[in-house]
């Protein structure tokens, strides 16, 4: 029986050469009173501006050499993180960056953390000094997301991996070589195509996972793909393993970057490592679509491109017989770099740089569990 998740009306690029074109089947903890209690005096301090905000184009910025205070209500997942320097690292300038709640009364903007403030850390209490801004923050999907609908009104920017957030910033991106943005990124990966002699890895296929449920479609995917081929499992639900996920895959012809949970947009670093180490990903999350907003359509492939699974599993076997249909799945990576942004400063100093654009203005995000489920 077919596997499918999304519906896809056609088989992209090489696949039609070997395959018909054919159709898929179709196949908290919540917070305290004082939270509730706060949510009524916030909204009515709101105005309204304008729509989500181009991040993108830094020429829409107006000059202004003031320091933006942005206050991190607290660290995501309680884990503590130290602040890097937006100017060094991002160019952004005029950022102070706290996570001193002393600081409220004089910050910009305040930058609340899904996850902590649906499992019991209290809204901030103070009257909402005049045009400070409240910042939701989440990279958890939808799924994992509960209790949206207790903040509608409340928040007045957006700062997620959703394309039309206010501050969209995704789990990663490709930069063409060819760009030159100025900003000195680090932690870019230059990419590579492999020479004809490095093309065939030692080993077939891995899945690195921590998070196993057997309510989760990536598992049900996983059990019928293992019946056709060889899948080495990592984590806890196979062998152990500590180390770095890129190091892992570079011996790997494919990586399997199942997402916990499939939403739009919902693309996290399980993609990024498996191309940053070489591996062709096999990915199942949103649709093909979604993801080629992020990849060339050769730098993937989706499980929604074949009826069955055990299609897939043939289509993988064969690419290893023939070398220049994998070179096909690979020759576009000369072309580019990655870029994964650090959590959490990058996402800081991104809020940071969107807070100065829109000063003195104040809008409120309103249907905000429609607009994230969607």
């Amino acid at each position: 029986m077919g596997f499918s998740i999304h519906h896809c009306s056609w088989v992209r690029y090489r696949v039609r050469r070997t395959f018909p074109c054919f159709h898929p089947r179709q196949r908290y903890i919540f917070p305290s009173l004082a939270v509730l209690c706060v949510m009524g005096f916030v909204a009515m301090s709101l105005l309204d501006m304008e729509g989500p905000i181009d991040l993108n184009s830094r020429s829409q910025i107006p000059e202004d050499n003031s320091v933006v205070t942005i206050l991190l209500w607290s660290h995501p997942f309680g884990r503590y993180s130290k602040f890097g320097d937006c100017l060094e690292h991002y160019q952004i300038r005029g950022c102070r960056i706290t996570d001193d709640r002393r600081a409220y009364g004089e910050a910009d903007a305040v930058i609340v953390h899904h996850r902590d403030i649906i499992t019991g850390t209290a809204l901030p209490q103070e009257l909402r000094p005049a045009a400070q801004k409240w910042i939701w923050m989440n990279y958890e999907s939808p799924t994992h997301s509960p209790g949206l609908e207790l903040f509608e009104g409340i928040f007045n920017l957006t700062l997620t991996y959703r394309r039309g957030s206010d501050i969209f910033l995704p789990y990663g991106f490709l930069i063409p070589n060819t760009l030159r943005s100025g900003i000195p990124y680090n932690s870019d990966q230059y990419l590579r195509t492999p020479a004809p002699h490095e093309l065939i890895r030692p080993r077939l296929l891995a899945w690195v996972v921590s998070n196993w449920s057997e309510s989760h479609a990536r598992v049900v995917f996983y059990k019928q793909l293992q019946r056709f081929l060889r899948v080495d499992v990592y984590g806890r639900a196979g062998q152990a393993f500590f180390g770095d996920v890129v190091d892992l895959v570079r011996d790997y012809q494919f990586y399997l970057a199942l997402e916990n949970s499939q939403h739009t947009d919902y693309i996290t670093e399980k993609l990024w490592s498996s191309i940053e180490a070489g591996a062709i990903p096999v990915v199942l999350g949103p649709s093909r679509e979604n993801y080629e907003r992020l990849l060339p359509p050769e730098a993937f492939i989706h499980v929604d491109d074949f009826a069955t699974v055990r299609e897939l599993a043939q289509y993988l076997l064969m690419l290893r017989r023939r070398p220049d249909l994998l070179m096909s799945h690979l020759s576009w990576r000369g072309g580019y770099r990655t870029h994964r942004p650090t959590f959490w400063t990058e996402h800081y100093c991104k809020a940071c740089e969107v807070v100065r654009r829109t000063r003195g203005r104040t809008n409120v995000v309103k249907d905000l569990a429609h607009w994230f489920k969607s």
